[in-house]
């Protein structure tokens, strides 16, 4: 059977033939025929023309014998079928053969005119028909001829067959040679090399083909080897490797990943590899391409559950590696598994430490912040509402003072054990900080059950804790917002309740209080008094406004109480008692209280140069906050720059500032007063124990608060007979002590009349002066020089 190509060839070599030779054969044979045509009929013709002259005269003679004679000349020739000749007249006629002919027999006919040359000139008379016979294709030509063109077809074969066994020889051979070698490799898997040298392209062919069989050869050699060593790494590396295919159809694992997860290599290779994944992660799995290693682009990572042979799950991180191309095992990633859990399990317990508070065991504000997102969403989601209470708990802070951390810590677990029993087991309790906590309450109606919480919070830190004998008083102030009423995200649900707490101990605390829509404007308040007392600071807006402390016995000014103002350039004066309020909330009362100190110091310094002011003393306030150790270091700096002596200097304090019982306090005091400055308690009778501080504390001036002044000339009889007694045993028992007294608020003649026939020694208030400027109060001491009670009043 011959290969196609050297079917291709025959075909080849054919069309060629057809193409080319027959074409020129045949215009061969025509143009041969197409002359020997010509030739037979020539000589007729020449016959017939000199046969026209010939005939002129027989046939102008009537002489018919004559034209008989020379047409049987015409048909002398082989080629002539046919001769007649007729006069004009058409007297003669002369048809050689005689007879009818077959006009269908292949002939040309040839016909010419006869004439004759009379006296009267040229004339015809008469006409001769020839028929020349027209003979086939092969019988025009010789056997000479024939004999020729024989020989041109003869070898026009030999020149085919030549070509077709030249064609065998020197191409089909070699290559049915080296398909026999290609086909034995594909079948038996060695390398077969062709059997044929020449010294032609086929030769070159197979000296090609049989090097690269050589070179294919050593080289499947050393693939062979190296993934055998492929092999050898994948399963003796200690590490849980395994390859997938495009459908996560496990396609190889290694002896370390068989070892880990107890399972044979059977049983796991063509298996999908979410098979050994918990259901619950097989999407997680399956969306790992979305998890790409941070170094590595073309790694992706994720972390499953993976079961083992034994039933067992441990948690895995899957580190793969997409290759762009499949093996021929189909593979498309290399993958390696990693046990991560005891991490994980550590990673737990570290996540737990990191949002659980460690003293009390609950969330702590990293906690919490997580936990309300997570109670928005659910809250979203089932179309509830979701409360926020905060807490603070109040006089912590002195107990933590007073009694050490210790107790404070005992106190806040009692005090959590004992909000817990007012809370529902799904509800969510936090410490933020300190002795702030918050807790969240999800319910349909959220603000009726919250409040009830808040008051059962309240109620159950009514009774004391015991703390090492001690039985100690907490409350708690409590602030609520709603979501989504309040607050539109977790952010603001806190902010809101925190804002509804401060509320509430500004207020009077122990108490709850549920967000409004006020507190926003309390809020914006606030935050413009905090940018005032920035700016305040920073563009000296503070002034020391002064107003006279008088003696009630004859008028005269016996010092000055300094008395914080914030000019605004704008607002003017703004209420100092917000300022300071404000100011102490966010600790930047010690820089107001520094620049005020100051600014007193270097009024009274101003007050000093007048004559008869030398003597007089100045009262300054002081926040609890502001008794640092650098304190009696700056006043002193201070007055040595201004010349002024400390026994001219008086440092108000409030019940606050020694109910706080602090002994950094006491011992800031302690040394004013060993520096010389004297100590003035004011407000004197509103708070819990003032007597008591009149022992404990180096007090030299009792101020007598001035709602007891009022109260003198206002009210009932027995109200104002109650007063005057109160005020009278605060006498008697400041003298008694040493401490001079002072009385606060004095704005009628009345006031002052009385308070002086009650013993006080001296008074402050509206009738005297309001609190000045420095500028206005020098004019005023100016005009009044002596101060005569006459001219204050």
């Amino acid at each position: 059977m011959m290969h196609s190509v050297e079917n291709r060839f025959i075909a080849i070599v054919c069309a060629a033939m057809l193409i080319f030779v027959a074409p020129l054969l045949v215009l061969f044979l025509t143009l041969s025929s197409d002359r020997l045509a010509r030739e037979r009929v020539h000589n007729p013709h020449v016959l017939m023309e000199a046969s026209a002259k010939a005939l002129g005269k027989p046939l102008w003679d009537f002489d018919a014998d004559s034209v008989t004679q020379i047409a049987r000349s015409l048909t002398d020739d082989p080629n002539v079928i046919l001769v007649h000749i007729k006069d004009s007249s058409e007297s003669i006629s002369v048809q050689l053969p005689a007879g009818t002919i077959d006009a269908s027999i292949p002939h040309t006919s040839l016909n010419t005119p006869i004439h004759y040359v009379s006296s009267t000139g040229l004339r015809q008379v008469g006409n001769i028909d020839v028929w020349v016979a027209a003979p086939g294709l092969l019988s025009r030509f010789s056997m000479d001829e024939i004999s020729v063109f024989a020989i041109l077809i003869f070898a026009v074969g030999i020149v085919f067959a030549s070509a077709i066994i030249g064609n065998r020889i020197t191409v089909i051979r070699p290559l049915m040679r080296l398909t026999a070698a290609i086909e034995a490799t594909r079948r038996l898997g060695s390398r077969h090399h062709v059997d044929w040298t020449s010294d032609d392209e086929m030769g070159s062919l197979a000296e090609n083909f049989n090097d690269m069989q050589i070179r294919l050869d050593r080289e499947e050699k050393e693939l062979q080897l190296a993934h055998s060593r492929a092999k050898d790494i994948y399963n003796q590396t200690p590490a849980m490797l395994f390859s997938l295919d495009t459908e996560n159809r496990i396609t190889a694992v290694s002896d370390y990943w068989l070892l880990a997860t107890g399972y044979a290599r059977d049983d796991v290779v063509g298996r999908a590899f979410t098979s050994f994944v918990h259901e619950h992660w097989h999407e997680t799995y399956r969306a790992r391409n979305a998890h790409v290693n941070a170094t590595h682009a073309n790694i992706c990572e994720v972390t499953v559950p993976f079961v083992r042979a034994n039933g067992e799950a441990m948690t895995v991180l899957i580190l793969e590696m997409n290759s762009a191309t499949c093996d021929a095992d189909g593979t498309t990633s290399l993958s390696v598994m990693t046990d991560v859990t005891e991490l994980k399990q550590a990673e737990s317990r570290n996540h737990a430490q990191a949002i659980t508070d460690h003293l009390t065991g609950l969330l702590n504000r990293q906690g919490f912040e997580a936990a309300l997102d997570n109670s928005i969403r659910q809250a979203d989601e089932r179309e509830t509402q979701l409360a926020c209470l905060f807490i603070d708990l109040d006089r912590f802070k002195w107990i933590n003072d007073n009694f050490g951390h210790a107790a404070g810590d005992e106190v806040l677990r009692q005090v959590v054990s004992r909000i817990k029993t007012t809370l529902r087991p799904d509800d969510t309790m936090s410490r933020l900080g300190g002795d702030e906590f918050a807790i969240l309450v999800m319910a349909r109606d959220v603000e009726a059950l919250a409040s009830e919480i808040g008051e059962r919070i309240c109620a159950s830190l009514r009774e004391p804790i015991l703390i090492e004998g001690a039985e100690l008083c907490v409350s708690s102030s409590v602030g609520i917002a709603l979501y989504p009423i309040h607050a539109a995200n977790a952010a603001e649900l806190l902010l809101k309740s925190d804002m509804a707490m401060y509320a509430r101990k500004r207020d009077g605390k122990n108490g709850m209080q549920i967000f409004d829509a006020s507190m926003l404007d309390t809020a914006r308040e606030r935050h413009e008094i905090e940018q005032y007392i920035e700016s305040g600071l920073r563009e000296d807006w503070f002034e020391a406004y002064l107003q006279p402390i008088v003696s009630l016995s004859d008028g005269r000014i016996a010092g000055f109480e300094a008395l914080m103002r914030l000019n605004h350039p704008e607002k003017g004066i703004l209420p100092p008692a917000k300022i300071i309020g404000i100011a102490e909330e966010t600790g930047t009362i010690a820089l107001v209280g520094e620049r005020m100190m100051e600014k007193a110091i270097h009024n009274l310094a101003r007050i000093s140069r007048l004559d008869g002011t030398q003597e007089t003393y100045l009262a300054i306030n002081f926040s609890p906050l502001q008794f640092e150790e650098t304190l009696p270091h700056k006043l002193a700096a201070l007055l040595l720059k201004h010349h002024i002596a400390p026994n001219r200097i008086v440092i108000e304090i409030t019940e606050a500032v020694l109910m706080l019982d602090n002994p950094h306090i006491h011992a800031v005091l302690k040394q004013l007063s060993e520096f010389g400055c004297r100590i003035a308690l004011d407000d004197f009778g509103t708070g819990y124990s003032s007597l008591s501080y009149l022992n404990r504390f180096p007090v030299d001036i009792v101020k007598v608060d001035q709602s007891f002044t009022r109260s003198l000339s206002t009210g009932t009889a027995d109200v104002r007979r109650k007063s005057r007694m109160l005020i009278k045993g605060i006498r008697t028992i400041s003298h008694q002590m040493g401490c001079t007294v002072v009385a606060e608020g004095i704005e009628t003649q009345d006031q002052w009349e009385l308070l002086r026939k009650l013993g006080l020694d001296y008074g402050q208030g509206f009738l005297f002066s309001k609190p000045m400027p420095i500028e206005s109060m020098l004019q005023m001491l100016e005009t009044n020089s002596e101060a005569k009670a006459s001219n204050l009043a």
